[in-house]
């Protein structure tokens, strides 16, 4: 085996999956993650289909991911007098199973953190590839080789930025920014708790308020060209979102009022990778969000978890020889990664228009709208490589 020595960027989901199978394989892995520890809470993220249960179900955590599965939640669309004029299915919206970020990333953490190094509250500063490895500079560690690098650290990409170039060659804005804010409800419920809730969504033209459901407490959605503000600066975003909702009708004044109270907190574009020629660049390699990623899309999670199980997968076939494994993941990465293309979560929950709000709320009721969801449906269940043997071996450590 060539190649051995590997650093993933990124602990939440794409990367822990990818230090999953790689240490099965043999390769010996650190994890670097700029947060000081894990992130607990933070929005729902789903799984749906056979191929995602047989990812998962050959990782080992299936069982514990439905264990700690959040109810469905339904959203219901109402109007200023809070009468219901539309409603979301959590059917649709939470896939077969639907379980906290933070839930997540801690199961995929306690299968790993045996078997590879974590480094928390540091991250990648710089890149230099040599002719047998890349040289990485970090924030506050001391500098070290590795013979791989992967990037697995969402769509704001540090490592694509270091490898491949300016973030906006990469990433395109789709018009809209998305807040959520508060724990979600789901995550102090008790076992035992009914397994269905009803979020209460209202819009106007470019704007919703959701309150309550599986993301947080409150999520805001909105359109609006790319703004310019630090990132992490809580208080600037938090006076973004009362000054783009201080107009709104309904109950988005008592919303808004609870808005200080939360420590959760989080404001971003959504956007998309742009298609990438290709998902490496020498000895560096996208894995998740940071290649493919579309915020809200619905289909994140799903191909971050297949993503990981298909580039260590190729890696251990070709035993090492990253450039041929690359150019398998390229190939059949750039045929899943389709499934995301085309999502826009923006446009559908903040329609611009009063038209497009009738309209979105009359598609959700139209046989047109099952017949969306179906062909979804499909389209997540494709066929996988199986990599027999080296399953096989895996299930044997």
């Amino acid at each position: 085996m060539r190649n051995k020595t590997v650093l993933i960027s990124g602990a939440s989901i794409a990367g822990p999956a990818l230090a999953y199978w790689l240490t099965r394989y043999g390769f010996t892995v650190t994890v670097v993650e700029r947060a000081p520890q894990l992130r607990p809470g933070g929005q729902a993220v789903d799984f749906t289909g056979e191929t995602h249960h047989k990812v998962l179900e050959r990782m080992g955590i299936l069982d514990e991911i439905y264990a700690h599965r959040t109810g469905t939640t339904d959203i219901a669309i109402v109007d200023g007098k809070g009468e219901q004029q539309a409603l979301i299915s959590g059917d649709f919206t939470g896939g077969d199973v639907e379980i906290l970020r933070g839930d997540l990333a801690r199961i995929m953490y306690e299968k790993t953190y045996q078997d590879c190094e974590y480094v928390f509250g540091d991250s990648i500063s710089a890149l230099t590839e040599t002719d047998d490895g890349v040289w990485v500079e970090f924030e506050k560690g001391a500098p070290r080789g590795f013979d791989l690098v992967f990037g697995a650290d969402g769509i704001h990409s540090r490592v694509r930025r270091l490898a491949f170039g300016p973030e906006k060659e990469f990433v395109k804005h789709l018009g809209h920014y998305y807040c959520v804010a508060g724990a979600s409800p789901w995550a102090t419920k008790s076992e035992g708790t009914p397994e269905r809730m009803t979020a209460y969504g209202y819009n106007e033209p470019g704007k919703c308020i959701i309150s309550g459901g599986s993301k947080a407490q409150q999520l805001y959605i909105f359109a609006s060209p790319e703004l310019d503000y630090a990132r992490d600066d809580i208080e600037a975003q938090r006076h973004i979102i009362e000054e783009t909702f201080a107009d709104v009708g309904w109950e988005a004044p008592r919303i808004l009022a609870e808005l200080a109270e939360f420590d959760d907190f989080f404001l971003d574009s959504i956007s998309m990778v742009r298609k990438m020629k290709s998902y490496s660049r020498g000895r560096v390699a996208l894995v998740g969000d940071s290649g493919y990623g579309n915020t809200l899309g619905g289909f994140g999670t799903g191909l971050a978890v297949q993503g990981a199980y298909i580039m260590a997968g190729e890696l251990a076939l070709a035993e090492g020889d990253y450039r041929m494994a690359f150019a398998r993941y390229d190939e059949l990465m750039h045929s899943l990664g389709k499934l995301a293309d085309y999502s826009n979560a923006g446009r559908f929950f903040a329609p611009k228009t009063a038209l497009g709000i009738k309209f979105r709320n009359w598609f959700l009721h139209s046989w047109m709208f099952d017949k969306m969801v179906k062909m979804t449906e499909n389209v997540k269940t494709i066929e996988l490589p199986d990599y027999p043997a080296l399953v096989a071996a895996a299930n044997a450590n």
